[in-house]
């Protein structure tokens, strides 16, 4: 708990981000199920926080949108999760000898405790997110080096660590909870994201569902439609074959033909703004337009869907799996929530725009349509609800009053 404690102040400090002006907390809001509620985040340069987040103003105005959804935090910490985001550029893995397989390679730190403080470490090295804009700060500076003149991604953290270690309240806090750290020059990077992780697993982990109620005994706890619905889940609708286990998810990538908009994660000799999953990671063509099967506890929580958020409702994105095809093309822009920045509207929808590039992602669907109708999908839609947790968004601890550096809390 000792961890929890300082994870939570961390975790809303946006002492952590390189111009100071963003925390964790601005993307994954306790109010909107440990997401933000946009389609495509706003990172470095918005203003505000998750639904009433702006794309900013001036010179500090974003200069891109965050490529794809936030995802939510729930049951991060279940052991038997192997890979995070949706491409996976954060999966278990010996490749480097560090037991994960991630942006930073053989440079990621040792001691870490899980996948969920691996993947802590990375949000603040992209510019978009935390790290902000070529000229603007150190970090930056350090992140724009990469690759340049034998300089690693993990020159950037001990900036961050440097930052926490001249704070005596977090000093005395990790001296507290940590049995290796003494002074301040004992905080290192792998303090600072292990106390993270604990904070967002202890924070999000729920199992608490009329779902479980029904699984362990309970025949009351699911109404008619939700029990039809579950039939539907687990059998004709066949949304179990990619949605399994504890967490509904197989945490494999696949693709459903979701329409395309935003910058993309591109690589860097992509002709222009797309996004091609798990390849950008594997640079495999049999995983193009291929993206991770969401865990779907408390899914009635985390609107919009989709990796970059491309549907509102439940309803919407039900009725994509079912006919991905017709879905894709008469999806329409107006569905995104995508905050307004009109010196981003030509790449909002240029791909989306693109006939050809829609057409290879069509062409890569690996789903099957199924035909059913709107009482079935409202079914579905009932036992989905079924998935969400009794306390909901109210979590343990929520949200400190303040943090240890001063800055405020949104």
């Amino acid at each position: 708990m000792e961890k929890v404690k300082i994870g939570r102040l961390l975790f809303h400090d946006k002492i952590l981000s390189a111009n100071r002006n963003i925390a964790c907390a601005t993307c994954h809001s306790h109010e909107l199920g440990g997401s933000d509620g946009l389609s495509l985040g706003i990172g470095e340069g918005g203003i505000g926080i998750g639904l009433n987040r702006t794309a900013g103003v001036g010179s500090d105005r974003i200069k891109k949108r965050v490529p794809r959804n936030a995802l939510a935090l729930w049951n991060l910490g279940f052991k038997d999760i192997t890979t995070l985001l949706h491409d996976g550029r954060v999966t278990k893995s010996n490749i480097f000898g560090n037991n994960f397989n991630t942006p930073a390679q053989e440079a990621l730190p040792k001691g870490l405790d899980n996948i969920v403080a691996v993947q802590a470490l990375f949000p603040m090295t992209r510019q978009f997110e935390m790290a902000g804009n070529p000229g603007e700060n150190e970090i930056i500076g350090l992140v724009s080096k990469v690759g340049k003149d034998s300089m690693r991604i993990d020159a950037v953290w001990p900036v961050i660590s440097n930052r926490i270690r001249a704070i005596p309240e977090y000093v005395q806090l990790f001296k507290n909870a940590f049995d290796d750290v003494d002074t301040a020059l004992d905080i290192n990077i792998t303090h600072i994201v292990n106390s993270i992780a604990a904070f967002e697993i202890h924070e999000w982990t729920s199992f608490d569902t009329p779902f479980d109620d029904y699984l362990n005994g309970d025949k009351s706890a699911l109404t008619l439609n939700q029990i039809k619905g579950m039939q539907l889940f687990y059998g004709k609708a066949n949304c179990s074959s990619c949605h399994s286990g504890s967490l509904l998810s197989d945490q494999k990538f696949h693709s459903i033909g979701i329409p395309q908009f935003g910058p993309g994660r591109t690589r860097p000799f992509d002709p222009y703004a797309r996004d091609v999953g798990r390849m950008v990671e594997t640079d495999n063509v049999k995983d193009m337009y291929n993206f991770k099967t969401p865990a779907l506890r408390n899914v009635s929580l985390t609107a919009p869907y989709g990796h970059n958020g491309a549907y509102p409702t439940l309803k919407g994105i039900i009725k994509h799996h079912l006919d991905p095809i017709n879905m894709n093309k008469s999806w329409k822009p107006e569905y995104a929530n995508l905050p307004n920045a009109p010196w981003l509207e030509q790449i909002d929808f240029v791909t989306f725009s693109d006939k050809r590039e829609q057409d290879r992602i069509i062409s890569s669907i690996d789903i099957q349509p199924i035909n059913l109708n709107e009482k079935e999908i409202d079914q579905l839609v009932a036992f989905l609800e079924s998935l969400t947790g009794r306390s909901g968004n109210q979590r343990p601890l929520g949200k400190p009053n303040r943090v240890p550096s001063g800055l405020k809390v949104d």
